[in-house]
């Protein structure tokens, strides 16, 4: 597990702190028998991530009807501008009069960059070509949006490459100038284990209130947000998980733990099959919550698995697929591998696709998997393979449909059992061979 981390770039320190706090927790000797030692370990191991994670102070929450400035700081490249843009259209989106405000005067294209953005989002924004004093426009800007009564006002503010005092100094300055309620600081998830010492660095200047994390899509781990924030003792808000304006997200700690360990996060894969708002979505439903799972059902939803986005961000939240995905596949080889099941089952029969009994069916009469495997171009292995782990599937929405509340709508933390939720999570992990992806 200390490998893992190490590996998911959690600083060393960090992981040498946790081994030691989780080695006084568990006790071996006095332990049960019969209890399972890797799973008490791995609890542990959650339990003390989480705690992590929580630097046990709340971030400041914008309060409706006044005017919430948020000044954001960071290092160049990182994603700032579009961030600040995706947290007003967040709020915009929640009914919250939004604005920004571009204090960036020493990156070329800057102001641009806001603009472009800013106008595509329909967001109000302030900034100047002629003005060089970021303080100046700062202030204006936070003035002009003060008056006209917009209740959540967000200041770019420019990032260097490396934590040079002229940097500092400016924020200093700006912060001094517009009074901000909260100071977000960005960060990118890819530059590893160099997060602690940046965020060190800006929390010993500014007052840090809270972090973001961007570039969290594609194969960061995110554990240097770990560091970041034993760090600067401030939470976590909002993840960023693309490039596309929508593409972000309120930080929960725990799918986040979950993800990073490679025990999937289930929540999460709920809320983004929700989010997709599928034609068909409400009669599976009603087919999940009787345990019923045939192999047209597997083919739909493959088929929307492959609409949901980064194929491999959608296999990181389930169970089992994402210690394994980190080693092995890229992007182009998993989407290969999906339209090769999806071909297989192209040759398979109406009366195959939708028997209930599924891959029964094919044992009984293997001339069957004769006829799809020469149909599809394939070896009858494969066919077996795409079989079996139809099976383990079927296996798992069994499991699901004994869950109450799983697919109600509203917060599954509060209709489902947490117990039951990570007993699912274990034995997807179990059940499913990532290989087969």
């Amino acid at each position: 597990i200390c490998a893992a981390l190490i590996e998911s770039d959690v600083n060393i320190v960090l992981v040498k702190q946790l081994r030691e706090n989780v080695r006084s927790v568990i006790d071996f000797d006095e332990m049960a028998a019969g209890l399972n030692k890797r799973r008490m370990i791995m609890m542990a191991v959650f339990k003390e991530l989480v705690k992590l994670l929580d630097p046990g102070v709340k971030a400041y929450q914008p309060v409706k009807g006044k005017t919430n400035v948020i000044m954001f700081v960071g290092l160049q490249g990182i994603g700032k501008t579009t961030t600040c843009t995706k947290m007003a259209y967040y709020y915009m989106r929640k009914g919250w009069k939004c604005a920004l405000v571009c204090a960036d005067t020493f990156r070329a294209g800057a102001f641009d960059q806001l603009k472009q953005n800013a106008t595509k989002a329909r967001i109000p924004f302030y900034g100047s070509y002629t003005e060089s004093d970021p303080v100046v426009i700062a202030s204006e800007g936070v003035e002009k949006f003060t008056k006209e009564n917009f209740e959540v006002v967000i200041v770019d503010t420019s990032g260097r490459h490396k934590q040079e005092s002229s940097l500092f100094e400016e924020m200093l300055a700006i912060s001094a100038a517009v009074q901000p309620q909260q100071i977000v600081y960005v960060m990118d998830a890819s530059i590893g284990q160099a997060c602690e010492a940046q965020a060190r660095a800006f929390k010993s200047k500014v007052d840090v209130g809270a972090i973001i994390v961007t570039k969290l899509d594609g194969h960061a781990k995110g554990g240097g947000a770990l560091s970041a924030v034993a760090a600067t003792k401030s939470p976590i808000i909002f993840i960023g998980t693309g490039e596309h304006i929508d593409e972000f997200e309120q930080f929960k700690v725990k799918p986040f733990i979950s993800k990073l360990l490679g025990m999937g996060d289930i929540e999460g894969l709920i809320d983004k099959v929700n989010e997709l708002k599928l034609d068909d979505n409400e009669e599976l439903i009603e087919k999940l919550k009787h345990g019923e799972f045939t192999l047209r059902d597997m083919y739909e939803q493959l088929t929307n698995i492959m609409k949901m986005g980064p194929f491999n961000q959608i296999l990181n939240m389930i169970p089992g697929f994402g210690a394994e995905l980190s080693k092995c596949t890229s992007e182009a080889e998993s989407m290969s591998r999906l339209k090769r099941m999806m071909t297989i089952m192209d040759s398979m029969s109406d009366s195959e696709l939708d028997s209930r009994e599924g891959a029964k069916l094919f044992s009984k009469q293997p001339t069957r998997i004769v006829r799809v495997a020469r149909g599809a171009g394939v070896t009858q292995r494969e066919v077996q393979e795409l079989l079996s782990q139809y099976t383990k599937f079927a296996a798992v929405v069994k499991k699901m449909g004994g869950i109450k509340g799983l697919f109600k709508s509203g917060d599954l933390t509060k209709n489902v059992n947490p117990s039951q939720m990570a007993k699912l999570n274990q034995q997807m992990a179990r059940m499913i061979d990532p290989r087969v992806l």
